[in-house]
C-alpha cells in the first residue's frame, strides 16, 4: 500500500489476539517473506547483480574507501578460503577487539561464509586498562582461535595479555605490534587448495555465525549463540513489513557499534540483504566526535537513518543553524529509526517540521522492541504513527506471550525464529531463559497503547525483572519509578539506583553530578554536603507529594562518594548501570541508607 503521508510502500499494522486463562498471545496477521539459507547468498547475489554498487565505505584521509559489492565478494571469498586453510570451522570462534572497519566487515562476513563464529567485542574492553577483566572473562569463556585488531600498536596492551598466548593475532596494521601478528593482507591472498564451494555448501541455517555478548547490565555478560537463520529471517520479517526497503537499494551512514546486535546485525545486514549501502561513521553523538558526524552526513547523507533518542536530539540541535546539514540530512531520507530508550516528543516534532521545509513530506519515523537474544528486531513500528514512545506490533512469525498484572502492564515473554537457541558454553542459563512453552523470557513490561484496539501496538513499560517486593509485599516498578527520579533530580545527579528489596520503604543511590558537590565532604563512600542534600530532599518531597502508595513513593536517599567503576563491571559496554553489582558491592551503603541515625541520609 502506497502511504500518502510518507510516500512510501507500507503495510498496516494487523494483528491476531488470542486471549487464554492467564495470559494473551499476539502475533502477525502479515505473512512473511521467504528466508534465505546464510548470508552468503545475499553477498554471492549482489556481487553478480550489482557488482559495482558501493556496498561498504569508511574515511580514508579525506576522501573515502569505498568496495564495491564484487569487490567486497572476491575478499570475503579469499578470507573464507583462508579461515578454512587453517581448519577453523563453527569450534574456533575468532574475536573481534576493535570496533567498526571495513576489515572487520570483511572478516566477519569470511567468517560467516566459512562457517567459522566471530565475537565482535566493544573496543573500550581492550583499550580501557580498567576495563581489561571483561576482555579477560570474555577470553576465558570464549577460548578464541584468531583475534583481530585493526592497529596491533594501538591495541599492544590488550594482544599482550596471557589469555591470548598461541591464538593467531590479525592486524589491519601491524606497525608497533608488541608480539607476532598476521597482516590482515595474509588472509586477503585466500588459499587456492580450498574448494571453497564444498566449505561454504555445509553452512546452513543452524550454522552459528555470531556470538554476541550481552551488556551484563543484571549479571555477568552472556554470549548469545546467534545462527544464520536467526539473522536472516530477522530480515526477511522487518521487509515483509516496510517493503519499500525493496524497491530502492537503502544506503546509511551509521556509527552505531558493530559489537551491538542493533548497529551489528540490525543495520549492516539490512544493507547487505537489500544491496544497500553502508557507510561507515567514524563519529558519533559525544560532544568531541559529533562535529565528524556531521561532515559525512553533509557528504554522504543516508536514505535511512539509525539513531538513538541522545543522537537526533543533537542532530536536532545542529540543524537548527546549520542549513547545509538539514538539506542534506533529509534529502533523500525514507525512513528514520530510533531504538535504546523513548524519543522526546519535541525532537519528533521539530524533525517532522524540518523533513517537511526540505523534502515536502515525512520521512517513516519509527522504533522497535528487540535484545541480543532475538537478533534483534521483534516488536516494530511499520506505519505513520505520530508520536513518540510506541514500540509496535509483533513482526511476521513472532509470537508475543503477554501476562498482565492488576494494573494491565503485562510481562513480555516472545517466541519465533529470530529466538536465541541459549548462551555459549552456560547450559544452565539457557535453560532459565525459557518458560515451559518455549517463551523467551525478556524479563521487560509493556503496555497497550489503546487496549480496545491491539494494531494501535505496544509501548515499553520498563524492567520486570528489574522491580523488588517491599516488606510488605507491595512490588516496586523500579525501572519506572528510576526514570520519574531523574526527572525529578534533573540538573543535580548524573544516575540513580532505586532500592529496597525486602525493606519497609523505597531509597536511593545518588550518583550526583560531579559540579554539585561542593568541596570534599565524603564520608566512607557517602557524601556530606548540606546544600546537595537539602535539594535533593526538597525535589524529592515534591515527587513524594504527587505519588500515591508506598510502592512510588521515595522515602530516602544516600549520596555516593564514587562513581560507577567501569573497572569493577559496575557500568555495562552501553553505559547503562548494572544494578545488581553496585547494589552487591555497595553493600555498607545499602545498610547506612537504612540507617536513621546516619548523618550522610537524605530523610523525605
Amino acid at each position: 500500500m502506497r502511504d500518502n503521508t510518507t510516500g512510501l510502500t507500507l503495510v498496516p499494522h494487523a494483528v491476531k489476539m488470542e486471549r487464554r486463562t492467564d495470559d494473551l498471545v499476539m502475533t502477525s496477521r502479515t505473512p512473511c517473506d521467504p528466508v534465505v539459507s546464510n548470508t552468503g547468498v545475499w553477498l554471492d547475489k549482489w556481487a553478480k547483480d550489482a557488482p559495482s554498487r558501493i556496498f561498504l565505505a569508511e574515511r580514508s584521509g579525506a576522501g573515502w574507501r569505498e568496495m564495491g559489492y564484487a569487490e567486497v565478494r572476491d575478499a570475503v571469498h579469499a578470507i573464507a578460503a583462508s579461515l578454512a586453510a587453517r581448519g577453523m570451522d563453527a569450534s574456533t570462534p575468532i574475536v573481534i577487539m576493535s570496533g567498526n572497519s571495513v576489515d572487520h566487515a570483511l572478516l566477519s562476513l569470511g567468517a560467516q561464509y566459512a562457517g567459522v563464529p566471530t565475537v565482535p567485542l566493544a573496543e573500550q574492553y581492550s583499550l580501557i586498562p580498567e576495563a581489561h577483566e571483561r576482555l579477560v572473562y570474555v577470553l576465558n569463556k570464549i577460548k578464541p582461535t584468531m583475534a583481530f585488531v585493526d592497529d596491533a600498536g594501538r591495541y599492544g596492551a590488550a594482544i599482550s595479555r596471557p589469555e591470548l598466548d598461541g591464538v593467531e593475532i590479525v592486524a589491519s596494521r601491524t606497525d608497533g605490534a608488541p608480539v607476532g601478528v598476521t597482516s590482515f593482507d595474509d588472509l586477503l591472498r585466500g588459499n587456492a587448495g580450498v574448494d571453497l564451494a564444498s566449505v561454504h555448501a555445509k553452512v546452513g541455517p543452524d550454522t552459528l555465525a555470531k556470538i554476541l555478548f550481552t551488556s551484563g547490565s543484571s549479571s555477568d555478560p552472556k554470549g548469545v549463540l546467534t545462527t544464520h537463520h536467526m539473522m536472516c529471517a530477522n530480515q526477511a520479517q522487518m521487509a515483509s513489513v516496510l517493503p519499500f526497503l525493496k524497491e530502492r537499494p537503502p544506503r546509511i551512514m551509521d556509527w552505531l557499534p558493530w559489537n551491538h546486535v542493533f548497529g551489528g546485525s540490525h543495520n549492516t545486514l539490512m544493507m547487505l540483504a537489500h544491496g544497500g549501502s553502508l557507510y561507515i561513521d567514524n563519529g558519533k553523538p559525544t560532544s568531541s566526535a559529533f562535529p565528524q558526524t556531521v561532515a559525512n552526513i553533509i557528504e554522504k547523507p543516508g536514505t535511512l537513518s539509525f539513531n538513538v533518542p541522545v543522537g537526533f536530539g543533537m542532530l536536532v540541535q545542529e540543524m537548527e543553524t546549520n542549513l547545509e546539514l538539514r538539506k542534506a540530512y533529509f534529502s533523500e531520507l525514507d525512513m528514520l529509526f530510533y531504538a535504546g530508550a523513548s524519543l522526546p516528543q519535541d525532537v519528533w516534532t521539530r524533525l517532522e517540521e524540518m523533513a517537511i521545509e526540505v523534502r515536502g513530506r515525512l520521512p517513516l519515523m519509527i522504533s522497535s522492541w528487540g535484545m541480543t537474544e532475538t537478533a534483534p528486531a521483534t516488536i516494530m513500528v511499520h506505519e505513520p504513527i505520530g508520536r513518540s514512545g510506541v514500540i509496535g506490533v509483533p513482526l511476521p512469525g513472532t509470537e508475543l506471550k503477554l501476562i498482565p498484572d492488576d494494573e494491565m502492564r503485562c510481562e513480555l515473554r516472545v517466541k519465533g525464529p529470530n529466538i536465541m537457541s541459549g548462551y555459549w558454553g552456560d547450559k544452565e542459563k539457557s535453560a532459565a531463559a525459557f518458560d515451559e512453552e518455549r517463551f523467551l523470557i525478556t524479563g521487560d513490561a509493556v503496555r497497550f497503547v489503546n487496549p480496545d484496539d491491539p494494531e494501535r501496538g505496544l509501548s515499553f513499560d520498563g524492567r520486570v525483572s528489574e522491580d523488588f517486593k517491599l516488606l510488605t509485599g507491595t512490588w516496586v516498578q523500579a525501572g519506572k519509578l528510576r526514570l520519574d527520579a531523574l526527572d525529578s533530580l534533573r540538573g543535580l545527579v548524573q544516575d540513580v539506583v532505586v532500592c529496597g528489596h525486602d525493606r519497609g520503604e523505597i531509597g536511593l543511590f545518588i550518583f550526583p553530578k560531579p559540579d554539585q558537590v561542593h568541596g570534599d565532604n565524603s564520608s566512607d563512600g557517602a557524601v556530606i554536603d548540606p546544600e546537595l542534600q537539602a535539594a535533593i530532599e526538597s525535589r524529592l518531597r515534591a515527587m513524594a507529594k504527587a505519588s500515591s502508595g508506598s510502592a512510588k513513593r521515595i522515602a530516602r536517599a544516600i549520596i555516593l562518594a564514587d562513581p560507577p567503576s567501569l573497572k569493577d563491571s559496575e557500568v555495562t559496554d552501553k553505559g547503562s548501570l548494572n544494578v545488581r553489582k553496585i547494589i552487591t558491592r555497595r553493600a555498607d551503603l545499602l545498610e547506612r541508607l537504612y540507617d536513621n541515625e546516619d548523618p550522610a541520609l537524605i530523610r523525605v
